[in-house]
C-alpha cells in the first residue's frame, strides 16, 4: 500500500446524495424470488458502475471511498436539539436498503466509511484537508452546497448528474461569496431543510451583500449597530446567539476522528466472484451479465430468470455505438434498408418532428432499425444554420432526401401486412405518417408491451425501458433542442447530431422489442396485450384525427359570462371579509380567514403561510359563508381558465375542431388519459360544469350520440364479490341506489327520498373506493361517526364486499400484484408499505380489479367498434371513462345505437361471462349536453 502524496487524486463519493438520487429517480422494485425491495439497491448499483467506467481514463483517481451518514444523531444535535427536527422519516421501502448500498460499494472493492455521532460531510472535509495537506488533489463527487466551503486549494466539488465542475467561481456563483466566506453566509439565512434557524428575514442574497460588506460574521455582528436599515440592524442585534449558534451546526469538523486514513483508500479492482455474486444475489440480470462482460468473467445464473432466448443474448452483445448509425440521404441507400426489412419481415421505425402536436407539426426525419447496432436515420427537412443570418434562414441544408420520394419508396413497405413495424409509443409515429397518406400496418409498440406486463411497476417511456432493461441512458434530446427562448426545433438540429439521436431510438426499439417479445408469454400476458392494447392503437389514432367540433363563439359568451360571475362573487367576498384582497391569493385569503375572522383550523406550511386548499374550505364552508363563496369563486375560475378560455387555443385552425390524445398507459388500471386538453375531466356535477359541453356539437346535418354503461363498476363489484343482492336487483332492473338505501336504512323503495338516495349513491361508490368514515362525512357533511356507523352498516348487509377486500389484499401481498377479469396484471410494489401511504396502496389494490376490469369492457367495445359501425355513416369521437361519443347523420342515429349498443353490452362475451348483464344508456342532441 503506497503512501497518499504528491500526485495523488482522492475521490470522495457523497453516499446520501447517490441513495437518494436512485430512491426518487427509479420507480419502486422488489426482488422477485422474496418481495425485498431493491430499487433504490438497483440505482445505486447502476450509479458506481457508471462512475467507475466515467474515471477510467488518463485522469482516473489514485484513492476513492464512499463516505454514509451513520445514523441521524450527531454531536450538532447536543448541540442544538431542533437541528434537522423537520426532516420527514425515511420511506419505510428505503429502511432496508441502506445496508445493502453499504454491501455494494464493498463489492466494488471501493473503501466505504461511515462514523457514529459524525455526518458524512465531517469525514469528507477531514479527508479532503489531510489529502490537500498532502498535496494531492481532492474531488468531492457531490452538489451539496454544504460542502462548498471546502473548495479550493486543490479541492473541487463535481455535481456528476449534470457532469458539472463546482470550482471557486461555482462557489462565488451559488453564495455570492467565496468559499471561505460560505459559513458566514448560511449562519446569517440559515437552512430551513435542516432547520438551521439562521437571522429572521435574512436571505442568501442578503447575507452575501452583508457579508462582502463587512469582510466576516463576527465583524458584521460587533458592527450591527451601524447598519442603516432598522429592521436588518434590530435582527442582527437581538438574534446573535442564534446565528452564532447557527454557525456552528454549519461549520464542517475538520478534524473528525477518523479511524482508517488516506493510504486504505487506494484504488483496487473489483474481484469478479465478489461482485458477481452480490449483484446476483440481488437479482439484476442485466446489469450482472454487462458487468460480467467487462470483468471477462462468467456471468452466475440468478435462479427465477426468465427461460433464456437468442434475442436477449443478442442485445446484450452489442453496444451502442453511434459511430456506426447510418445517414440515408439518397434512394440508393434507402433501398437497401427496405430490401433488409423485407429479408427479416420485421423493422423498427420512430419519426422525429417539430414539435408534439401531431396534428400540426412537420416531419422532420425517420430513423429505421433492422437489428441491435444496426440503424439509420433519413433527414427531410433539416434547415441551415440561421446564426450568421439576422432574418433566420429556411433553406434545406444539402445531402436529404426529399420527403415526397422518401415516403413514397417507404409506403409500400409500410403498408405491406407481411413486415412487422415496431414502434415505441407507435399512436404518434402513426397519425404522423397517416397525414402523409401513409397507412403504418401491422404493428408491434415496445410501451404498450412494457405496460401489459409490468402496469403499476415503473413508467413505460423510452429512457425509463432503456435505463432499465438496457443498462443504457439514451442521448438527451434537451441539449439538442435547448430550453426557454433559446429553444429550436428539430428541424434546425445538425444532421449528424440528429442521425446519432434519432437512430439510437430505433435502436433502442428493436432491441426492446428483442427482449419484450418473448417475455409476453412467460408472464401470461399475451392475450391482454394482443386484445387490448395492440389493436386500440388503431381505433384511437383515428378518433384523434377526427377530432370534435367545437363552437369558439358558445366558449367566448361563457367566458365572458364566467367572469361577470367571478365578479359578483369577489363583491360578496370582499363585503363578508369588511376589505377587499385577491381573492387568488391563497396567502391573502389565509390571513383573512385565520388572523382577522379568527376561524379554527389554521395551518401553516413550511413558508409561513396558511393553507387555504379545497380540504381545509372544505370544512370552513359549513360554519361560514366566506369560505363558501370563495368555493364557488376558485371552481367558476377553473371552468374559465381551464375550458372555455383554454380550449378555444386548442381549436386546429385548419379542421376547426379539437382534437385530444389518448394516453393508452396513463393509468395503472388500464383507463385511458386524455391529454391536450383534456376532454374526461369536464365537470358534471355542476350546471356551470356541464354546459361547457354545449360548445361540443355536431356538423350541420348529423347528431352527437352517447353510449354510457350504467353502474359498471357496481354491476362487476356484484360478480366478483358474488353479492346476492346487488346481482339480484341489477337482474330485476332496480335502482340500484334505491335498494341500497331501503336495505340500508330500513326505507321502504316507495317511501325514498332523494336525500336518502343520495347518501345511498355515495356509499355504493364510496365503498368501492376504500373511502374512510372521515372521507365519507365530509362528501355528505354528516358528523364522522354518523358516517362510520353508514360504512359499518353497508358491510353487515353486503359481507360479501369485506371478503372481496380481505382476499385482495391477502393476494396483492401474496403476488404482488392484482388482476382484472380479462387477466390484465396490476402490480402493487407498495401494497407492504407502512405509514400514510400504506392506506392509499390498499385501497388502490381494491379498487383496480374492478376499475380494471371495467376499462377492459370498454376497451374491448372500442376494438371491435370500427367493424360493427363500418358502412354507416358515423365516427367514434370520444372515450370518456363509461361513455362512448359519436357523430352520425340524422337518419341513422337508431341503426348507430343498435349497432354500437349491441358491442357495448355484449364486450365481456366470449372473454368473461359476467354474472350481472351489463347495460348501456343512449342519448342523442345538437350537442355533447344534450345528448349525455
Amino acid at each position: 500500500m503506497s503512501e497518499f502524496g504528491k500526485g495523488c487524486h482522492l475521490h470522495l463519493i457523497d453516499g446520501s446524495a447517490f441513495i437518494f438520487r436512485a430512491y426518487h429517480a427509479l420507480p419502486p422494485l422488489t426482488r422477485k424470488s422474496d418481495g425485498l425491495p431493491i430499487g433504490a439497491v438497483s440505482g445505486f448499483c447502476n450509479m458506481l458502475q457508471k462512475y467507475v467506467e466515467d474515471n477510467a481514463g488518463p485522469d482516473a483517481p489514485t484513492h476513492v471511498a464512499v463516505i454514509f451518514d451513520k445514523g441521524s444523531h450527531t454531536f450538532r444535535n447536543d448541540m442544538y436539539d431542533l437541528y434537522k427536527a423537520n426532516r420527514e422519516a425515511m420511506p419505510e421501502d428505503l429502511r432496508p436498503q441502506m445496508p445493502l448500498t453499504r454491501e455494494a460499494t464493498k463489492a466494488f472493492n471501493i473503501a466505504c466509511k461511515e462514523l457514529e455521532g459524525y455526518e458524512a460531510d465531517d469525514i469528507i472535509a477531514t479527508l479532503a484537508v489531510q489529502a490537500r495537506e498532502a498535496g494531492g488533489r481532492v474531488t468531492i463527487v457531490s452538489s451539496d452546497k454544504d460542502l462548498m466551503q471546502l473548495v479550493g486549494g486543490g479541492v473541487e466539488m463535481l455535481d456528476a448528474m449534470k457532469n458539472k465542475r463546482i470550482d471557486r467561481d461555482g462557489v462565488i456563483e451559488k453564495f455570492g461569496v467565496g468559499p471561505e466566506r460560505v459559513v458566514d453566509v448560511q449562519a446569517l439565512a440559515g437552512d430551513s431543510v435542516d432547520n438551521v434557524p439562521g437571522a429572521p428575514g435574512i436571505g442568501i442574497k442578503t447575507a452575501a451583500l452583508l457579508i462582502n460588506e463587512y469582510g466576516d460574521l463576527e465583524s458584521l455582528l460587533d458592527r450591527a449597530e451601524e447598519i442603516k436599515q432598522p429592521k436588518r440592524r434590530q435582527t442582527l442585534v437581538e438574534n446573535r446567539d442564534q446565528i452564532e449558534l447557527s454557525k456552528r451546526l454549519v461549520q464542517l469538523d475538520e478534524q473528525t476522528p477518523l479511524d482508517f486514513t488516506l493510504a486504505d483508500l487506494e484504488v483496487k479492482d473489483p474481484d469478479p466472484e465478489t461482485l458477481l455474486g452480490f449483484l446476483a444475489e440481488m437479482e439484476f440480470r442485466t446489469l450482472t451479465k454487462r458487468i460480467a462482460d467487462k470483468l471477462g468473467a462468467e456471468a452466475p445464473v440468478i435462479a427465477d430468470a426468465p427461460a433464456p432466448v437468442v434475442e436477449e443474448a443478442e442485445v446484450e452483445a452489442v453496444p451502442f455505438d453511434a459511430s456506426k448509425y447510418e445517414c440515408v440521404r439518397d434512394a440508393v441507400a434507402l433501398q437497401k434498408w427496405i430490401d433488409q426489412a423485407y429479408e427479416r419481415g420485421w423493422i423498427a421505425v420512430d419519426t422525429e418532428t417539430t414539435g408534439l402536436n401531431e396534428m400540426i407539426v412537420d416531419l422532420v426525419g425517420i430513423s429505421l432499425c433492422i437489428e441491435p447496432g444496426e440503424a439509420c436515420y433519413i433527414p427531410l427537412i433539416h434547415r441551415e444554420s440561421a446564426s450568421d443570418d439576422l432574418f433566420g434562414s429556411d433553406a434545406l441544408a444539402e445531402g436529404q432526401m426529399p420527403v415526397d420520394e422518401a415516403l413514397t419508396m417507404l409506403k409500400p413497405m409500410f403498408e405491406d401486412p407481411s413486415i412487422l413495424k415496431i414502434g415505441q409509443n407507435m399512436k404518434y409515429d402513426a397519425k404522423i405518417f397517416a397525414r402523409y397518406g401513409v397507412n403504418v400496418a401491422p404493428i408491434d409498440d415496445t410501451m404498450l408491451m412494457s405496460y401489459a406486463m409490468h402496469g403499476g411497476e415503473h413508467g413505460h417511456g423510452m429512457d425509463t425501458l432503456s435505463e432499465r432493461y438496457l443498462s443504457h441512458t439514451p442521448i438527451p434530446i434537451k441539449p439538442l433542442l435547448g430550453s426557454g427562448k433559446s429553444a429550436i426545433t428539430f428541424d434546425k438540429v445538425p444532421i449528424d447530431e440528429a442521425t446519432a439521436y434519432a437512430a439510437e431510438d430505433a435502436d433502442i426499439t428493436l432491441r426492446l422489442w428483442k427482449l419484450f417479445k418473448p417475455q409476453l408469454h412467460q408472464v401470461q400476458v399475451t392475450t391482454v396485450y394482443e386484445t387490448l392494447e395492440r389493436p386500440l392503437v388503431p381505433v384511437l389514432a383515428e378518433m384523434e384525427m377526427h377530432g370534435i367540433k367545437v363552437d369558439r363563439d358558445v366558449l367566448s359568451r361563457m367566458s365572458n359570462a364566467f367572469a361577470q360571475k367571478m365578479a359578483g362573487l369577489e363583491a360578496e367576498i370582499h363585503e363578508l371579509a369588511g376589505e377587499n384582497f385577491n381573492v387568488g391569493s391563497p396567502a391573502q385569503l389565509g390571513e383573512i380567514l385565520f388572523d382577522k375572522m379568527g376561524l379554527e383550523g389554521g395551518k401553516k406550511g413550511k413558508t409561513g403561510k396558511y393553507s387555504t386548499g379545497a380540504d381545509i374550505l372544505e370544512d370552513l364552508a359549513t360554519e361560514h359563508e366566506l369560505p363558501r363563496r370563495v368555493l364557488d369563486w376558485r371552481q367558476l375560475s377553473k371552468l374559465k381558465s381551464t375550458y372555455t378560455d383554454a380550449l378555444q387555443t386548442h381549436i386546429n385552425p385548419d379542421t376547426g375542431r379539437v382534437h385530444t390524445s389518448y394516453s393508452i398507459t396513463g393509468a395503472n388500471t388500464g383507463r385511458l388519459a386524455s391529454t391536450d386538453p383534456n376532454l374526461q375531466n369536464i365537470p358534471v356535477r355542476t350546471e356551470e360544469g356541464r354546459r361547457i359541453r354545449e360548445a361540443f356539437i355536431a356538423e350541420p346535418g348529423n347528431v352527437l350520440v352517447s353510449l354510457d354503461y350504467s353502474q359498471i363498476e357496481l354491476r362487476i363489484l356484484a360478480h366478483i364479490a358474488d353479492i346476492t343482492a346487488l346481482k339480484q336487483a341489477f337482474s330485476d332492473g332496480l335502482d340500484i341506489h334505491a335498494m341500497t338505501a331501503s336495505e340500508m336504512f330500513d326505507v321502504p323503495l316507495d317511501e325514498m327520498t332523494p336525500d336518502i338516495r343520495r347518501q345511498a349513491k355515495a356509499i355504493n361508490f364510496g365503498v368501492i373506493y376504500g373511502i374512510s368514515g372521515f372521507g365519507l362525512a365530509r362528501n355528505l357533511r354528516i358528523p364522522r361517526a354518523e358516517a362510520q356507523g353508514f360504512i359499518d352498516r353497508y358491510f353487515e348487509r353486503f359481507p360479501g364486499i369485506r371478503q372481496y377486500m380481505d382476499d385482495t389484499i391477502a393476494f396483492a401481498k401474496e403476488h404482488g400484484y392484482v388482476q382484472t377479469l380479462f387477466g390484465r396484471k396490476i402490480h402493487t410494489p407498495e401494497i407492504t408499505a407502512k405509514g400514510p401511504h400504506a392506506g392509499f396502496s390498499r385501497r388502490a389494490a381494491i379498487n383496480a380489479p374492478i376499475q380494471g376490469t371495467a376499462a377492459d369492457v370498454i376497451r374491448r367495445a372500442m376494438v371491435r367498434m370500427p367493424d360493427a359501425i363500418n358502412g354507416l355513416p358515423a365516427k367514434m369521437l370520444l372515450q370518456v371513462h363509461d361513455e362512448l361519443l359519436f357523430e352520425v347523420a340524422e337518419n341513422s342515429v337508431d341503426d348507430l345505437v343498435a349497432a354500437a349498443r349491441d358491442v357495448m353490452e355484449g364486450a365481456s362475451d366470449p372473454a368473461v361471462k359476467l354474472a350481472v348483464k351489463l347495460d348501456v344508456d343512449a342519448g342523442q342532441g345538437a350537442n355533447w349536453a344534450e345528448a349525455h
